[in-house]
């Protein structure tokens, strides 16, 4: 797929005009990335930031001990690292492939260039910026005061709406991470995790085979995710 057309279907470039895109797309280095690959290490000075094309990546920081805690999966026409444009112009976290793919990366000195010459850039940013603040704040809320319960269901609650498909009242979706980066994602243990699984199965919200999840009770996971 050609640059412009991966470009139109990101929030941070929604409503810009065909000469527009066609600016953004001349600016755009294409580079592929494979499974474990980082494309950027915390700490490391931002020279620019990126759009997901393809495949799968997370953000994530390593603690002085190694541990891993994610941050946040990144979808496909998803942008990232846009923050690191504003305060000391660092990546706060770490991007590494969970699949093979490829991002569009926009050079720093190159877009600040478009947003001088369109104010429509900055209000697109504005609403991209917005909408990652409001993402962390739900997560640190989460973390903060929901049990694992309302934070597992909060997660798949979150996929179904991303990507699921179904039938006669019940709702299939897939993990997008492994069950470990999820216990992280969710701040807490693998144990926990499965504990809490086995919870909502014997419940009868769901049913799990794997990374395959069904939805049973749509209505009874949303109350536990307190929605």
């Amino acid at each position: 797929m050609e640059n412009k057309e991966i470009i139109k279907k990101a929030l941070l470039f929604s409503g810009l005009a065909e000469e527009h895109l066609v600016e953004v797309a001349e600016i755009v280095v294409r580079r592929p990335f494979g499974k474990g690959e980082t494309l950027f290490t915390e700490g490391e000075k931002a020279a620019g930031f990126y759009l997901l094309a393809s495949g799968s990546l997370k953000l994530c920081k390593i603690s002085p001990d190694g541990r891993e805690k994610v941050l946040h999966m990144v979808h496909p026409v998803e942008t990232f690292a846009e923050a690191a444009f504003f305060g000391d112009g660092s990546y706060p976290a770490e991007a590494r492939g969970v699949e093979k793919g490829e991002v569009l990366y926009f050079p720093r000195d190159a877009f600040m260039g478009l947003l001088e010459r369109n104010p429509r850039f900055s209000l697109n940013l504005i609403a991209s910026l917005s909408l990652l603040l409001r993402r962390f704040a739900r997560q640190i809320e989460e973390l903060s005061f929901a049990d694992a319960p309302s934070r597992l269901a909060s997660y798949l609650i979150d996929l179904a709406a991303r990507k699921s498909t179904s039938f006669q009242g019940r709702t299939y979706l897939e993990l997008d991470m492994r069950k470990g980066e999820l216990a992280s994602r969710l701040g807490t243990v693998s144990e926990t995790l499965s504990r809490t699984f086995r919870k909502l199965k014997d419940e009868g919200v769901i049913e799990v085979d794997g990374n395959k999840v069904v939805v049973l009770n749509m209505e009874k996971l949303k109350m536990v995710a307190g929605r």
